[in-house]
């Protein structure tokens, strides 16, 4: 039996009151992989925040053991210095500064305290191969999509002397081949002796990677198991999640789909920096009331930068192509513009775009429609507060109170709180990219639920979504985009995901 680096024993960790961990245990073997599974505000991230000293010691009710030591991390350098090091869901990189800089930050390569830049750039450069990342190590890091900058993170944590690599939803941004990549990487890591913590919603990772496996659910341990066990069932994962059986993944829809509601034709956009490249390049397409229609594609493909330039030009330069709601040409120069014609955007990335962290959660619904819940310039507090209440009680948004700031609830919470922030606004069109990025398997069918009772709504929905299986799940067709280029176009019914991927690498010629 392998010799355990870690033993977290009853954590206690409360917050004005509510207990967040309720007498969490933990083990983990020297060399393994172990995952950390459950629903969104199970209490995941606050164990692995109390592991790595975000929480300091006497913070939080417990034991913690590291190579069997106790320890008592008072801050992230403790637990680094231990050789711990954690990549929190929330990346934490300077996006003026280059991908080197980042990766060596506070961790310089100097001589006599001098920053030694040729030194950087060689061993950035190592880094970077070996998690797969092209980009050139000056490149600054806010040049980078979400999913780049989650490979910067992982690149950033291998700089240093890690014994104990803890990964929260490390996939989470990243598509099918990516994630792959990242999977073997971890497996090599574990060949080489480091030991991996991930937490994960995806479900099928978790269990083609994880050596043992520990299920949290609200606040409390409920399962846990080697992958060896005769039961190691994704069916034993999901009831202890949710403390139910989900007997379908996706909801079923009556299919009722009528006129054209939304078209655009030849939409072309260049990159905001190097102004001779196309990111999207004559993209058509078109999406019907009630129908809901999936666009798939690898990693910098041109999904998210279509739908941004689609939704008031928020991303690319030297726009050309038309818009049609309803038969009627439109114009959505502007955010606003976009609005005011019924199209909604939910971002991929709801931290940066989506949401204002430090505000509320009615704030924060009512923001793209103010105007719903104003007269004459002043806001109506108490209407504002009861649209929130019924977008929290009909979303199931998990909140004390929705005078909460949303950077305090968990990540498929705030996802919700985007949602109905958009809902509110009452849209026709709704682009939904990413919408279950980093939510578990509950809140999933909950947004599906969602997406299904707007199509039967008549609205037309479009999801961009980096799972393949979740596209065949929820889609009515689905485009496939290659290097900003619609390359196809298939009904879900005539649809693999191996049709898909093919299509998904049609280049140029």
């Amino acid at each position: 039996m392998a010799e355990p680096i870690l033993r977290m024993t009853d954590i206690v960790k409360e917050f004005s009151g509510v207990r967040a961990l309720d007498g969490v245990s933990l083990t983990v073997d020297r060399g393994a992989v172990h995952g950390i599974v459950g629903e969104n505000g199970a209490g995941k991230s606050t164990l692995m925040k109390v592991l790595s000293g975000v929480y300091p010691h006497g913070s939080f009710d417990g034991r913690i053991e590291f190579e069997g030591k106790e320890m008592e991390f008072r801050s992230i350098n403790d637990s680094e210095a231990a050789g711990i090091v954690i990549i929190h869901q929330e990346l934490a990189l300077s996006p003026y500064l280059s991908i080197a800089e980042n990766l060596f930050l506070g961790n310089e390569r100097a001589r006599f305290g001098v920053v030694d830049w040729h030194e950087t750039t060689v061993q950035a450069q190592t880094l970077l191969d070996r998690v797969g990342l092209a980009d050139d190590p000056l490149t600054p890091v806010q040049q980078l999509g979400v999913g780049k900058q989650q490979l910067v993170e992982i690149a950033k944590a291998l700089a240093k002397d890690v014994k104990l690599l803890i990964l929260d939803e490390p996939t989470a941004a990243l598509n099918d081949d990516d994630s792959a990549h990242l999977l073997d990487l971890i497996r090599g890591l574990r060949d080489q002796g480091v030991t991996s913590i991930i937490i994960s919603h995806k479900l099928s990772e978790i269990r083609a990677i994880a050596d043992t496996i520990t299920v949290i659910r609200d606040g409390q341990t409920v399962d846990g198991f080697a992958m060896t066990d005769a039961d190691n069932s994704e069916a034993r994962l999901i009831k202890a999640m949710v403390g139910r059986s989900l007997d379908h993944l996706y909801p079923p829809r009556d299919h009722q789909i009528g006129d054209e509601v939304f078209r655009v034709e030849g939409w072309t956009a260049y990159h905001p920096v190097h102004s001779h490249r196309a990111v999207v390049d004559g993209a058509s397409f078109h999406v019907r009331a009630g129908e809901v229609v999936g666009f798939a594609g690898l990693m910098g493909a041109g999904r998210t930068e279509l739908a941004m330039g689609l939704f008031g030009r928020q991303y690319g330069t030297r726009f050309s192509g038309h818009m049609y709601l309803h038969g009627k040409e439109i114009q959505a120069r502007t955010v606003q513009e976009a609005i005011s014609h019924g199209i909604a955007y939910v971002t991929e990335d709801r931290k940066q775009y989506g949401l204002n962290l430090i505000g509320a959660i009615t704030s924060n619904v009512s923001s793209a429609a103010i105007g719903k819940v104003s007269r004459h310039g002043v806001i109506d507090l108490l209407g504002e507060a009861e649209v929130a209440e019924n977008y929290r009680d009909s979303l199931r948004i998990r909140s004390q109170s929705v005078s909460i700031p949303v950077g305090t609830l968990s990540g498929g919470n705030q996802q919700k709180v985007v949602l109905s922030k958009w809902l509110f606004t009452e849209p026709e069109v709704l682009i939904l990219d990413e919408p279950t990025r980093g939510v578990d398997v509950g809140a999933k069918y909950e947004i599906y639920e969602i997406i299904n009772e707007l199509a039967q709504q008549g609205k037309a929905v479009i999801v961009i979504s980096s799972e393949l299986p979740e596209l065949l799940g929820v889609s009515d067709r689905i485009y496939t985009i290659c290097e900003g280029r619609i390359t196809g176009e298939l009904p879900v019914a005539e649809a693999t995901q191996e049709r898909l991927m093919y299509l998904m690498t049609l280049g140029k010629e």
